[in-house]
């Protein structure tokens, strides 16, 4: 990441330092020819975002689905290339939060979670400090978001993003490249559970969702809904459990 100079205030003395901040860039998603959405994005791991948001967004079910995915014109389009010709959403939907991200279905879904990995507190703890000691965009500069999927013995990827909603975006695209299963498997986050938030967990299957920040109301409901065990303010030695407690060894 690129240092910039920074004065820092403190005690009466102002102190110049070097550091970096989070790179964000507008990135244009392409679908068979045609522009659909432009994405506030982190500009790394642009095959994923696209292939998850592609995913996410329902018009695709896995990589058979799609020719190719690329980027082009210096990082600023990601063209996508699918064997159908699908039909692109247009009714658009701005989701919550800084570095907002946008979704084209309001949709709910009918999903029912069971099974998955159950966790014990201390793997809680152990998972969320590997997540912040993989996630050096995170540590260094703040402002970006980081989230990983965990098997629930180690974090098995980790995407860091000024909009937490991309970071689920390119676990899920990282995912299908690598023909990783995500079902059942756990998601850690940095950035706060909102509805959409809990929705793309669900589509990825996922049974256990574990945030270092708090969830809505509403992703609350949806977590005991779709039997998703749904965990906030994981810092330190504690946390909150806010839905289905029965995966929490204990």
């Amino acid at each position: 990441m690129e240092q910039f100079e920074i004065f820092h205030y403190h005690q009466g003395q102002l102190e110049r330092f070097q550091r970096p901040l989070p790179e964000e860039a507008i990135v244009t998603l392409r679908v068979n020819g045609q522009d659909w959405v432009s994405l506030y994005c982190t500009p790394r791991d642009l095959r994923e975002l696209a292939l998850g948001f592609l995913y996410s967004e329902g018009l695709i079910k896995g990589l058979e689905d799609v020719v190719l995915v690329r980027e082009c014109q210096d990082l600023r389009v990601i063209e996508a290339v699918l064997y159908q010709d699908v039909p692109l959403p247009t009714r658009k939907i701005i989701t919550s939060g800084c570095g907002q991200g946008v979704t084209y279905t309001a949709e709910l879904g009918n999903f029912h979670l069971e099974g998955g990995v159950c966790l014990t507190p201390e793997k809680i703890f152990a998972l969320m400090s590997e997540l912040y000691r993989l996630s050096p965009s995170y540590r260094e500069s703040g402002g970006i978001h980081s989230s990983g999927i965990s098997d629930g013995e180690r974090v098995l990827w980790v995407a860091e993003d000024i909009g937490r909603h991309n970071t689920l975006d390119k676990i899920k695209g990282h995912c299908l490249l690598e023909g990783i299963e995500t079902e059942g498997k756990a998601i850690l986050t940095t950035g706060r559970i909102s509805t959409e938030m809990l929705i793309k967990a669900a589509r990825m299957g996922v049974s256990f969702l574990i945030s270092r920040t708090s969830p809505t109301g509403q992703a609350v409901e949806l977590a005991r809904r779709w039997g998703i065990t749904l965990v906030g303010y994981a810092r330190g030695n504690s946390f909150r459990v806010y839905s289905n407690p029965e995966r929490l060894a204990i």
